[in-house]
């Protein structure tokens, strides 16, 4: 059932717990952030996806990534992979990207800090930073790997050309970008299967759609009935669609409460059937 971890032999569970929602000031006390994160672990998730900059703003930086590790101090962590991010800054609360070499080693010195490990297992850049050249960004992901400070390098909101020129720099080992029944354009433009054919997985953010469209997917019929004939929920339907469509994709849905996250990974008994798929397939349909 384990999904290998793009071309290492991690192998982790099919899908992982997205930790934004659980460490951004005033949406969730830090208890409750805590037992959210030892259930999913509980449940069997053992890929946990966060960010230095899942947090209020600058001066917060590293929040989320404090309250894992503080989750996974006091249970028996061994086998759970935290990847995280670095690229952007918070400045009065806004999302801004900072990928120049300094900025993404200060960064993940920070995170190496607030995640209380010598090593990060897989650290992505967040964004590319149309002011300061790619590869210079990537470069720096090579150096720091080189220096033992992070074992993997992943990617995040990319396409195929950039993709293309960090791996001249560097072995890539994930993409993470937005993909969903509504955002399917990775899975339609082929980058989904070309990252497979690279060996390297793709993690999709936002695989409930995010944002609004979360709520929408409870109002497609074909969702109602396909949750219905399985004794699942809309929600673990579509997480059970994109574990079909590719086995290199590894969904993070984010989770506030302790059965969301529990609910989101009991979504792997959930078997769809090739025209189920195709069903759900044309939900997206323009």
């Amino acid at each position: 059932m384990k999904r290998n971890l793009g071309s290492t032999d991690i192998e982790v569970f099919p899908i992982g717990l997205g930790a934004m929602p659980l460490g951004i000031r005033g949406t969730l006390p830090l208890q409750d952030a805590i037992d959210v994160i030892h259930s999913a672990v509980e449940a069997g998730i053992s890929f946990i996806d966060t960010a230095n900059v899942y947090c209020t703003d600058n001066q917060d930086i590293g929040l989320n990534e404090r309250t894992i590790a503080q989750a996974l101090g006091s249970i028996d962590s061994s086998g759970i992979i935290v990847a995280t991010k670095g690229g952007l800054v918070r400045p009065q609360g806004r999302w801004e990207r900072r990928g120049s070499p300094q900025h993404l080693r200060s960064a993940c010195e920070k995170s190496l800090q607030d995640l209380s490990v010598e090593a990060i297992t897989l650290y992505q850049l967040h964004a590319p930073d149309p002011l300061v050249p790619f590869s210079d960004s990537v470069g720096e992901l090579a150096r720091l790997q080189s220096e033992g400070k992070i074992l993997h390098v992943g990617l995040s909101n990319v396409g195929q050309d950039l993709l293309d020129e960090a791996m001249d720099i560097t072995t890539i080992v994930s993409v993470q970008n937005r993909c969903n029944i509504y955002h399917s354009v990775d899975l339609k433009s082929g980058f989904v299967d070309y990252c497979r054919q690279n060996s390297i997985t793709y993690i999709a953010y936002s695989p409930m759609g995010g944002g609004g469209r979360y709520t929408e997917l409870r109002d497609e019929a074909v969702l109602s009935e396909l949750a219905a004939s399985h004794e699942s929920t809309v929600y673990q339907v579509t997480l059970a669609w994109l574990l079909k469509k590719g086995d290199n994709i590894l969904p993070i849905p984010g989770a506030g409460r302790i059965s969301s996250a529990v609910s989101s990974a009991h979504a792997v008994h959930v078997d769809l059937s090739a025209d189920e798929v195709r069903r759900i397939d044309g939900i997206g349909a323009p």
